[in-house]
């Protein structure tokens, strides 16, 4: 099994550490990995999100996104001979403004090889919110507009088809962003039908295996504490062997210890479901 942590972030990211790119990059060494795919927050449409000061946390602005660029190309030249490092982007699935992620690919397609497209916002109260802010703002802008949580994870998964629909389209490798994250804040708000969760998620399974697409096995969720699991169910892993949809993990690093955090249950749960099958 290759060695890859597919889904990290950066000093660019406006919400987590200002550490040098090296830090991740040894840390990766240190842990024996082979390949490891930088993977910034892009930048999204003014006002996207009306909050402004939560808006300036979400993504780096256009200025930035040359400069994020050629440090991740900077760092894939000084790192060649000791770890693959590949030049990404997490791109966040924008119902409604597919135009401005395309024509802000476009001109960088050339030099990117891995894409993570994940699915953070939903419409809510007073329009577009965060599913992964903070419980409460996730009551306030997204339970009190659908009125239950079922209703809000079946808006949620619609907008995961949307965005494999729209992955399937970029040529280059790319796979789907932390499936589950709608269960970021289970332990803090009410329960979710686990029977909706399979439904959806089996309904996705084809879907993936016909568009190419691959999974971010993203064990964040381990280390937060209202979720305590990662954000792709077992389950799904083993359908996702069985079928031949790729897997990749990603510790989703927003400091440079979280590099790896999780490999572990993600080598031993990929073997188990090989294993069984």
């Amino acid at each position: 099994m290759l060695k890859w942590d597919g889904h990290t972030h950066t000093r660019y990211c406006k919400h987590g550490s200002p550490a040098a790119e090296e830090l991740y990059l040894d840390r990766a060494v240190e842990l024996g990995f082979q390949r490891y795919t930088i993977s910034e927050h892009p930048p999204l449409p003014d006002r996207w999100i009306k909050d402004e000061k939560l808006m300036a946390e979400l993504a780096m602005s256009i200025a930035e996104l040359p400069d994020y660029l050629a440090y991740a190309r900077s760092m894939k030249e000084r790192y060649a001979g000791t770890l693959d490092v590949t030049v990404g982007l997490e791109m966040d699935y924008l119902d409604g403004a597919e135009a401005f992620s395309d024509a802000m690919l476009e001109p960088v397609l050339p030099g990117l090889e891995d894409v993570v497209v994940s699915v953070h916002y939903l419409p809510g109260v007073g329009g577009m919110r965060c599913i992964d802010f903070t419980p409460a703002d996730f009551a306030e802008g997204l339970l009190a507009h659908y009125g239950s949580m079922d209703a809000v994870a079946e808006e949620y998964y619609n907008h995961v088809e949307k965005a494999l629909q729209w992955a399937s389209r970029l040529p280059v490798r790319k796979r789907l962003g932390h499936i589950n994250l709608i269960e970021k804040f289970r332990t803090a708000l009410p329960e979710l039908d686990p029977g909706l969760v399979e439904r959806r998620l089996r309904g996705i399974l084809p879907k993936l295996e016909s568009a190419g697409v691959g999974i971010d096995v993203n064990t964040a969720g381990l280390r937060v504490a209202t979720c305590g699991k990662a954000y792709v169910p077992e389950w799904f892993i083993g359908e996702c062997v069985t079928r031949g949809i790729p897997l990749v993990y990603g510790s989703d690093s927003h400091k440079p210890e979280q590099v790896g955090f999780g490999w572990e249950w993600f080598e031993q749960t990929v073997e188990k479901a090989r294993t069984e099958r």
